[in-house]
């Protein structure tokens, strides 16, 4: 099922996230990795999950292998693939092996940093950047190879991009996600948001594109999380009224607060949007919950 057949209807498409485990998939198939759990607790409430491929740099289980392992679950995966960790040579050839297998569904990333994981010796590659991948994989479903050679049995997926909004200068962003449109991006998940304001001056910029927007929301867990984030991760400002509302509660009650904030950001957005991504980062018990405070569901 491709995401792009629920936005051509219409349809208000959800998705969750999994991570991958640090190790290997029991080879006993009744022994389902902790992704494959999260991901069919999440699978009722969804359209699709989204896997991470080596996400903040850490080394994990390689998306598409848990990709393959959703899908044989009845999951619909999102199968993202990086150009932080692979030539133009492996990202086209893990492209047609992932829709030889079954993916329709492909997320294209630039990816985070090797300075951010665990692997600081590692060297990156970035052959290409988001834009040349993307436009690499159009290739691929026009039948040529990034050296315009031609291939047999070209793929058919959708392509989802991300963009930003809280980037400054925004304009920047806005280019960037032009040149991603016009390379064959079909659809987009956004960074996490948590400013009504700053997602409002984004989305008035973007809806010219008339290209589908999933609003990313990352679960807010603690005020030490959203510090973090504030200070280490890129692109991403949690507004301090948000970090006091979260820490006034005990920690046994923040997964019902982080709940309430999540589903009174997406209600807020919801109309300006054709989706939201959920990215629980282990806490998918309180996807259905932040879905019942947007008034929204599968």
């Amino acid at each position: 099922m491709k995401l792009t057949t629920l936005f051509d209807k219409g349809e208000f498409v959800i998705t969750g996230e999994v991570g991958p485990i640090k190790g290997a998939i029991h080879r006993d198939k009744s022994i389902e990795p902790s992704c494959a759990i999260e991901a069919l607790q999440l699978n009722q409430h969804v359209h699709a999950v989204n896997v991470t491929d080596n996400q903040s740099a850490v080394m994990r289980l390689g998306s598409l292998a848990a990709s393959v392992r959703l899908k044989t679950n009845g999951i619909e995966p999102v199968y993202q693939l990086t150009c932080r960790d692979r030539n133009r040579l492996a990202l086209q050839s893990d492209l047609l092996t992932a829709y030889s297998l079954g993916i329709d569904n492909v997320l294209l990333l630039t990816g985070d940093h090797i300075q951010l994981g665990d692997h600081k010796e590692a060297k990156p590659v970035f052959d290409l950047d988001s834009v040349q991948l993307i436009e690499m994989a159009k290739g691929l479903k026009r039948g040529y190879d990034i050296s315009g050679n031609r291939i047999e049995n070209y793929l058919d997926m959708a392509f989802g991009a991300v963009v930003n909004p809280n980037f400054e200068p925004l304009d920047l962003q806005l280019m960037k996600m032009k040149k991603k449109i016009d390379a064959g991006a079909q659809f987009f998940q956004t960074q996490a948001v948590y400013d009504i304001k700053v997602f409002e001056k984004f989305i008035k910029k973007a809806e010219k594109f008339k290209c589908p927007i999933q609003v990313g929301i990352v679960t807010l867990k603690s005020p030490q999380m959203a510090n973090f984030m504030n200070k280490n991760v890129s692109g991403i400002h949690v507004p301090q009224e948000l970090i006091d509302e979260i820490g006034s509660v005990a920690k046994e009650d923040r997964k019902k607060k982080a709940a309430q904030i999540a589903g009174r950001f997406v209600k807020q957005v919801k109309f300006m949007v054709q989706g939201v991504h959920i990215m629980p980062l282990g806490w998918t018990d309180v996807v259905p919950d932040i879905l019942g405070h947007a008034d929204i569901s599968v």
